[in-house]
């Protein structure tokens, strides 16, 4: 149930007639997953607890280094060297303190995938590789669980919600992952620190859509093109 500091904090969410106290009671009762803690993952992490998401998971192994803090906005210098699992885990407690946080300080494979995944109803993807975004996808079409899924390289992003009430999942667009060698990445490629933040933000706005039932991506994938601000849906 509801209590009175989730009335003094989520007054504004809670005046929108989409959202009222039921909806913030959906939100506070929801069990989030973000798989990694990067540059996705940080806006991503933020601002569901920011919304008041009362179950947030997070699983990553990596360590913060000095180049991740231009896009990575939940480090500062004096994480470097550190578990980001652990710094995100710090963070995110003293943004909303009211949330149960779920830390995972270690690398998802598909022998730990599926027991993680179990405790969760939403799974949202901040990973930076393809083989771990198929491994997400299959986790979560044998376990039945929505996937918020998103992509950045460069200045082009993409964003979709996977295995929602019938909706098809990511083999359904792309059946097989690319050959890892002729992926670029951002290691190579670059990217700008406010870019992770769009997707990032978006891929929060679509998982709180889903959690209150306001009409998510069904069944589209959305191109952003945020160089030119061309953004475009696709029906598969």
């Amino acid at each position: 149930m509801l209590e009175i500091h989730d009335f003094l904090r989520y007054s504004r969410p809670m005046s929108l007639a989409e959202v009222g106290t039921t909806g913030q009671l959906k939100l506070k009762e929801a069990k989030v997953l973000v798989i990694g803690a990067g540059g996705l993952g940080s806006p991503i992490l933020t601002y569901l607890a920011a919304s008041g998401i009362g179950h947030l998971g997070v699983i990553d192994f990596d360590r913060v280094e000095v180049h991740n803090l231009h896009r990575q906005i939940l480090f500062t210098e004096s994480d470097i060297g550190q578990y980001k699992v652990a710094c995100a885990a710090k963070r995110i407690q003293q943004l909303n303190p009211h949330l149960v946080f779920y830390p995972y300080q270690e690398r998802l494979t598909a022998t730990n995938s599926e027991a993680i995944f179990s405790s969760f109803n939403y799974i949202v993807d901040g990973t930076d590789n393809f083989e771990t975004r198929y491994l997400v996808n299959d986790i979560c079409v044998k376990l039945n669980k929505t996937l918020i899924y998103g992509t950045i390289l460069g200045f082009q992003g993409q964003l979709a919600v996977f295995n929602h009430k019938g909706s098809k999942h990511l083999r359904a667009i792309f059946p097989e992952p690319p050959n890892p060698k002729d992926v670029p990445n951002c290691s190579l490629h670059g990217v700008l620190g406010t870019f992770p933040g769009i997707i990032g933000t978006m891929m929060a706005q679509e998982t709180i859509k889903v959690i209150l039932d306001l009409h998510p991506l069904h069944n589209q994938l959305l191109l952003i093109d945020t160089l030119h601000w061309n953004i475009q849906a696709v029906n598969f």
